[in-house]
């Protein structure tokens, strides 16, 4: 996936979590953050930011904030994103070989899960969660405790008993992590709906990211550890 208008910018401040104040060519602007999460630790007064103009000129906040830079690792946290770099190498064939229908956000049950897939023996369910969150090259989800997330490991596992394939994928927005773990501090009810879910036959992955100021594409497999 590519952003069409990237341009450096200082984070200064966040008033809420939809805003940012941010130093933009000398200027202040109130920019849109692209990710409603906690980013604590990244979004911290004066580090460097990636913003990418709005498509709309008369929108109030000019710009998106897209990423972020964190000493030298350059982050996306824009909430969008993964879906959009899972989508593109899901169409490449890069994930399942013999796809044969792809579509995003299908219902099933109570839920909507980001991808619906099939070949010609199989129906696919794929629900993707992006990772902004890493502690001396790990990478955690969630960073903040997540009811939805943990309600959709639930369907997940409960469309493997109705004969589908589902898949949970950990879409880490950076390079630099060799392990991905749920988060237990933040979210204990989440790290054990994952343990229950690998075991009711969901396919769990982590997949980093190769991340620049105008792009970002799916990377390679990372290691899961879930105890």
């Amino acid at each position: 996936m590519i952003y069409r208008h990237p341009i450096p910018g200082i984070f200064l401040s966040r008033p809420n979590r939809f805003i940012a104040m941010v130093q933009v060519k000398g200027q202040v602007h109130r920019c849109h953050v692209k990710n409603t999460g906690r980013c604590k630790e990244l979004l911290l007064p004066g580090v460097p930011l990636i913003l990418d103009k709005a498509a709309n000129p008369a929108r109030l906040t000019p710009y998106d904030v897209v990423a972020v830079y964190k000493g030298d690792t350059l982050i996306n946290i824009d909430s969008s994103a993964p879906n959009k770099a899972f989508g593109e190498y899901l169409q490449s064939g890069g994930f399942l070989p013999g796809l044969t229908i792809i579509r995003p956000e299908t219902k099933f049950g109570d839920s909507r899960f980001d991808f619906y897939a099939e070949t010609s023996d199989k129906k696919i369910f794929i629900e993707i969660k992006g990772v902004t969150l890493e502690e001396d090259g790990v990478a955690l989800f969630p960073d903040a405790p997540t009811l939805r997330g943990t309600k959709h490991l639930g369907e997940l596992a409960r469309a493997v008993s109705l004969g589908y394939e589902s898949h949970a994928v950990f879409v880490i927005q950076m390079k630099g992590c060799s392990l991905f773990r749920p988060n237990h501090r933040t979210d204990a009810a989440f790290a054990h709906a994952l343990v229950q879910a690998a075991q009711a036959g969901v396919h769990l992955w982590a997949l980093d990211c190769q991340v620049t100021e105008s792009s970002m594409e799916i990377g390679n497999p990372v290691r899961i550890e879930l105890e």
